[in-house]
């Protein structure tokens, strides 16, 4: 047998004995469906009192604060992994260990109008162990403008 009958014949045995990715695939009976695969049973989760607060008309330069409650009402504890305001202004302060399954907490949120005067809508994006991961809270204020006084 020369060379090229021998290159040919292992190349042969070899693409005989490839398979293909897809005939590595489980059948979905096989493998269980999408939802049994992200099993959310005993997750931790977020029960707020509210997830939206009106500071209606507020002065400019004022710093309005609000308390957003809420209660670990999954299995697990619950763990804030971050807290982030969508701007500089909004400033949120949350508990930094995990919230036992069933006990409660707060998540304060602090508005700092200076500046910012006008119509104001402002979010706080929170990162934890919830399914879904993220939930966002809201906040709206009308901050009226400083008013200068001239002799």
């Amino acid at each position: 047998m020369n060379f090229k009958s021998l290159l040919l014949v292992g190349a042969v045995a070899a693409l005989a004995s490839c398979t293909s990715a897809t005939d590595k695939i489980k059948p979905a009976e096989e493998r269980g469906t999408i939802d049994a695969m992200v099993n959310n049973e005993g997750a931790a989760a977020f029960e707020f009192d509210k997830e939206f607060h009106d500071f209606g008309d507020i002065e400019e330069g004022t710093k309005a604060s609000t308390i957003f409650k809420f209660t670990n009402s999954g299995e697990s504890p619950l763990i804030i992994t971050s807290a982030t305001g969508s701007c500089g202004c909004t400033a949120p302060t949350y508990p930094k260990t995990p919230v036992a399954p069933g006990a409660s907490a707060e998540i304060e949120v602090v508005f700092d109008s200076s500046g910012r005067a006008g119509k104001n809508d402002k979010s706080v994006t929170i990162e934890a162990n919830t399914v879904p991961r993220t939930t966002v809270l809201k906040i709206t204020s009308n901050v009226l403008p400083k008013t200068t006084e001239t002799k």
